[in-house]
């Protein structure tokens, strides 16, 4: 009979839960609005997990009740915030703060990646780098992802879902006139074969990649987006998707909006929504 390979001893305590009476002190003066908060290990380590909510109080009490983060919480020997005015203003300043301190446990977050995107040269998509062009003003652009490889896949499911064709995309190669496999399971329209025309496949294509399109910077310089509560009014200054910080006074934030920026995926899909649907109140800067 097979017999399971005994548990580590520290795996099984991991699975332990105890409440983190250690953290309690923290939550003392843990307000009930918005705003960021960072897990501390000991002093002169790195962040452990920084996070946001539109109420901190609330958000970190349902923490120190998930036995799935024991590990995390026993490592943490404090646990300190900064206030924002709203909800865009913590997600962008967790955003920014991640990437900055590399919190350990905010693995996905904190990745460096290589942005790249899909666009279309002589009819066919290629895939494009950030290092190579702004994409805040590169107009026909599709899609974000973090490597060629992801782009690719992201191709391939666009192609999945449309039944276009693999060999007429350029991700595989086909003699001409041939079929190709997907088209022999239904799962390509046939323009390899003659089934479909070219020039509808390049159609479906557009209308396919639309879907994706990568919206420009739609203002000529910064702007500031403004956010107030009951105690607290910010503006947080943005360009070309990229937060700059964040201020109380309008003379301030001209002055953040003189500083550098590039595109930052993290800021477009965060501010997309809000800034081109007009949910967020903006001052020209």
């Amino acid at each position: 009979m097979h017999l399971p390979a005994r548990r580590r001893p520290e795996f099984d305590e991991a699975r332990i839960y105890e409440y983190p009476e250690h953290l309690r002190a923290s939550l003392l003066d843990m307000p009930a609005k918005p705003g960021v908060y960072i897990f501390h290990a000991a002093e002169g380590t790195l962040p452990l997990y920084i996070g946001k909510s539109v109420n901190l109080r609330s958000r970190l009490l349902s923490h120190m009740r998930n036995a799935d983060e024991a590990r995390m919480l026993r490592q943490a020997a404090r646990i300190s915030f900064i206030r924002t005015a709203g909800e865009i203003g913590a997600l962008l300043l967790e955003a920014q703060l991640i990437k900055q301190l590399q919190p350990l446990y905010n693995q996905k977050l904190r990745r460096n990646r290589q942005l790249c995107a899909l666009r279309l040269s002589e009819g066919k998509p290629e895939v494009v780098y950030s290092r190579d062009m702004d994409f805040a003003i590169e107009p026909d652009l599709y899609g974000l992802f973090g490597s060629r490889t992801s782009a690719l896949q992201g191709l391939r499911d666009l192609a999945d879902m449309h039944k276009l064709c693999y060999g007429a995309l350029g991700l595989e190669k086909l003699p001409k006139g041939r079929a190709c496999f997907r088209a022999m399971l239904n799962q390509c329209n046939g323009v390899c074969c003659g089934r479909e025309s070219e020039a509808d496949h390049a159609a479906r294509l557009v209308s396919a990649l639309e879907t994706l399109r990568v919206a420009i910077w739609p203002y000529p310089g910064a702007i500031g987006i403004e956010e107030t509560c009951e105690d607290m009014q910010q503006i947080h200054v943005v360009r070309n998707w990229c937060y700059l910080g964040s201020t109380d006074t309008k003379q301030a934030a001209r002055k953040l909006a003189k500083v550098a920026a590039g595109f930052d995926a993290d800021g477009y899909k965060i501010l997309c929504r809000p800034i081109l649907t007009g949910q967020a109140r903006i001052i020209p800067l």
